[in-house]
């Protein structure tokens, strides 16, 4: 990718739902998200759930949704969001699963615009609340999350079955 001067001005970038067309530029996206959760190699997500994933975005039935951020017909990142009941509240919340940007577009605003664009779809969905996980690690991602979000302190256990 070239670096862009003063005098080249970027595209807008464009933060929108997925479209079929977008699968294998979605794939790379989804992999490097994966991978840096340790999810590559042998421990991979079977092609199975990738599909399935894929195709919950265009059932009207399921309540997954996703966004991509998009420059010059590039796509950067990536947001996963669903919405779910909660006991309460009367409105929906939508819990924000997935949120990546390529290494290239890091420190650009990408991360930020996606998180919007959740806001903006949570809330024409009516949804009051928005949320989502990080590690505790993740001090990149955790610096712009606490300019977007309130940290509230939870601690989330976990049990496989």
């Amino acid at each position: 990718m070239e670096a862009h001067t003063p005098a080249e001005p970027r595209s807008a970038l464009i933060i929108r739902p997925v479209r079929p067309a977008d699968f294998p530029a979605w794939s790379v996206l989804w992999a490097g998200y994966n991978a840096f959760y340790g999810r590559s190699g042998p421990t991979a997500l079977a092609p199975a759930i990738i599909e399935t994933t894929w195709s919950r975005f265009f059932n009207d039935h399921e309540p997954v949704h996703a966004l991509v951020a998009e420059r010059d017909g590039e796509l950067l990142g990536l947001a996963h969001f669903l919405f779910h009941r909660n006991t309460i509240l009367i409105e929906p919340i939508c819990y924000m699963q997935d949120l990546f940007t390529l290494d290239t577009a890091r420190g650009q605003g990408v991360g930020r615009r996606l998180i919007e664009g959740v806001y903006a779809s949570a809330a024409q969905a009516g949804a009051t609340r928005v949320y989502w996980h990080t590690r505790e690690t993740n001090s990149t991602a955790r610096a712009l999350y606490d300019q977007v979000a309130e940290f509230p302190g939870s601690v989330v256990y976990v049990k496989h079955l």
